[in-house]
């Protein structure tokens, strides 16, 4: 990243100021602006998160919000009620609270003298849900957003669920980082000695969001609530939708291009969790140069060209050897006008009973079809999964680390059904979601199933391209599931998850068929087979995009540009370790990720943070009831004399008819241990 410390206007930074909500809360919030905004009022960004704007973006807010109040904007970086310096309790993600909240933040800064009353909104992950949240809301000081690497869908893409499945490898490991963060005290600098009082209100007051999770298994209101696919029509300002294919929420830049119908844009990257400018595995872009076009579009007016090019710029990825990290990954960008693209051809492949992928010329067959033609046609093959499968997938929502990336499949594929097609000639490129048919039979009511998409080169190594799972008692809807009568054929339809990628010559695709898909899956209640019904009874279905001329005119992004980096001193250096171990005699297998952050020192007010988190995975071959999933974190705020630690530690299992959570938090003041909870959860489990 190239550092820029010389702006078109010098900048003036606010650490801290308080914005006084109507029910008293105050909220802490940080301010860049030009230094003579208040003489020529410029107009706004807003970043609104529950991650502790003092330390925790603290490093990633001073590379893009000093660049941005330098090209004549008024940066405003929130703490939500209930996080960092700010007052109140932040009782669940995305509650009607946090929006209301919102609109009176937007109208705060639309009132302020350095502000002309024009207001964008942007952030990654929860700041990019908001983002869309709050724009469904249509503040009129409100004009135009930034959403990175967010989702649309709540219950389809988010960190609890997927397919109808519980997404095992997140649900737990997210709701144990935020118990961190709710258990983490305000900084006395800003809020005084009232510190204590908030800290200790925080713990007792904020529940482990994982029980309300649980306690919605299928797509409600609870859901739908905050998932702008509810009513994409609520959307009427411009969106630019940004995401990675590392990522975990590529797929909702796509389903948003085609859902709006207000001005829109679409941007996806190689990247994982990240702000392109800092994209990994690379190559990063310069998105700051890209954001000011459409900030200066949108909210001063000026003509920046940004409008008259394609709707959608894609990167498509050259294949690789396996490895589960990369610094970059090649490609080349492409463009398309719309989404869904005329660029978009899509090939039927068919999955036979000898193991082939044979392109079928004549086009997709409907679910009806399928099962029709199973009953003229009957050919199955059959599977008692290994409760193990699925080791290799990686991340689901990678942040760019090492061991984040999916390693070779031949593994997971040898305890699998596998279908692999014949070489390829020419390259093909494929962007969009695969999507799968498949026609099976489950010996239980209750099974999903998992589909991969690999590329084989021809020493036999296997990427991972994309996969997806379905709950087969969802196959019909999210909302209201229905039981699988054993032995029954039913036909479950979906997709993969979105990619741009590239099939070279003398590769092959392979599909990969389970019923098992561990960690990234909880396991059904009892161990399941699985009969799929081959021929053109399953089919895979692929978004092939043909090169087309433009792509080779289009204007390179400019090189990745950030403000000067934060001063911090390394105390303490970090590791990261992923150990995969089996216990040959009890068949445990356990899947360890380790992230020690190390200790750092935030030079500029003295704050020393040192963070350390542990997920530990494992199950018993043959018994799916052995699933558990184990969370330990750890962190420590010390500044002089002033020294707090938190430590926490959450499990997770379930039995055939329950799932049970255990959340264990302690909390130290220097030495003495000030605080101890247990909260512990029972919950049925509903056809998952």
């Amino acid at each position: 990243m190239q550092i820029k410390t010389d702006f078109p206007h010098p900048i003036h930074e606010i650490e801290n100021t308080w914005i006084l909500l109507s029910d008293g809360t105050r909220l802490a919030a940080r301010i860049w602006l030009p230094v003579d905004a208040e003489a020529n009022p410029v107009p706004a960004l807003l970043e609104y998160l529950p991650y502790r704007k003092s330390d925790g973006t603290a490093v990633r807010d001073a590379l893009r919000h000093p660049y941005l109040a330098g090209h004549g904007y008024a940066c405003v970086r929130v703490d939500m009620r209930g996080s960092g310096d700010s007052g109140g309790i932040l009782y669940d993600e995305y509650l009607p609270q946090e929006q209301d909240d919102a609109l009176e933040i937007l109208a705060w800064i639309a009132a302020q003298p350095w502000c002309n009353g024009s207001i964008g909104m942007f952030g990654i992950s929860w700041g990019g849900f908001n983002s869309l949240q709050i724009a469904a809301r249509r503040p009129p000081q409100l004009k135009a957003i930034i959403t990175f690497c967010s989702t649309d869908d709540r219950y389809a893409d988010d960190v609890h669920y997927t397919g109808g499945c519980v997404l095992a490898y997140d649900m737990l490991a997210w709701a144990s980082i935020m118990l961190v963060y709710n258990a983490s005290p305000p900084d006395p600098r800003f809020v005084g000695d009232r510190w204590r009082e908030m800290w200790l209100e925080r713990m007792e007051k904020t529940p482990p969001y994982i029980e309300a999770w649980l306690n919605h298994q299928r797509r409600d209101a609870y859901w739908k609530h905050g998932s702008v696919c509810e009513d994409f029509g609520a959307i009427t300002i411009p969106v630019y939708a940004v995401g990675g294919w590392a990522d975990g929420y590529p797929n909702a830049v796509p389903r948003l291009l085609a859902g709006l119908t207000g001005p829109r844009k679409g941007l996806l990257g190689p990247w994982a969790h990240t702000y392109p400018e800092a994209g990994s595995p690379g190559p990063a872009i310069g998105f700051l140069q890209e954001s000011l076009r459409w900030w200066d579009y949108w909210l001063k007016g000026i003509e920046t060209g940004i409008m008259a090019e394609p709707m959608l710029r894609s990167w498509l990825q050259e294949s690789q050897p396996p490895r589960t990290h990369y610094t970059e990954r090649p490609g080349r960008w492409v463009a398309d006008p719309a989404w869904p693209s005329p660029n978009i051809q899509p090939e039927t492949y068919t999955l036979n009973g000898d193991g082939t992928l044979t392109k079928d010329e004549g086009g997709s067959r409907k679910a009806e079809d399928s099962l029709s033609s199973f009953r003229l046609h009957p050919s199955s093959l059959s599977l008692s999964g290994l409760q193990t499968t699925g080791l290799d997938t990686g991340a689901w929502c990678s942040y760019g680390l090492p061991g984040d990336y999916p390693a070779d499949q031949r593994a997971d594929n040898g305890q699998s059904l596998v279908f692999t097609s014949t070489t390829v000639d020419e390259p093909v490129d494929i962007l969009g979601f695969p999507e799968v048919k498949l026609t099976l039979a489950a010996d239980q009511p209750v099974a999903f199933v998992s589909a991969r998409l690999s590329d084989v080169a021809p020493d036999g190594a296997s990427t991972l391209v994309s996969w997806g799972v379905l709950n087969l008692t969802h196959r019909e809807s999210h909302e209201f599931p229905t039981p699988l009568t054993p032995g029954e054929p039913v036909t479950g339809t979906f997709p993969l998850k979105v990619v741009g990628y590239t099939l070279p010559p003398g590769h092959r695709w392979r599909v990969a068929i389970s019923p098992t898909h561990w960690p990234m899956v909880w396991p059904s209640p009892r161990p399941v087979t699985l009969t799929l019904f081959t021929g053109e009874s399953s089919q895979l279905i692929l978004p092939v995009r043909p090169a087309q001329p433009e792509d080779t005119q289009l204007q390179p992004f400019g090189p990745a540009e950030g403000a000067a980096p934060l001063p911090v001193e390394v105390l303490r250096t970090g590791k990261i370790q992923r150990h995969k171990q089996t216990d040959l005699v009890s068949g445990l297998t356990e899947l360890q990720n380790l992230f020690d952050f190390g200790r750092i020192r935030y030079t500029d007010n003295g704050l020393e943070v040192e963070d350390i988190t542990t997920d530990t995975y494992s199950i018993v071959e043959g018994d799916p009831l052995s699933a558990t999933v184990r969370s330990d974190r750890f962190v420590e705020y010390q500044r002089g004399d002033w020294q707090i630690r938190l430590k926490t530690s959450s499990t997770m299992t379930a039995d055939a008819e329950k799932f049970h959570v255990t959340n264990l938090l302690e909390a130290y003041e220097g030495e003495a241990r000030v605080f101890a909870k247990t909260w512990t959860f029972s919950g049925p489990r509903d056809m998952v």
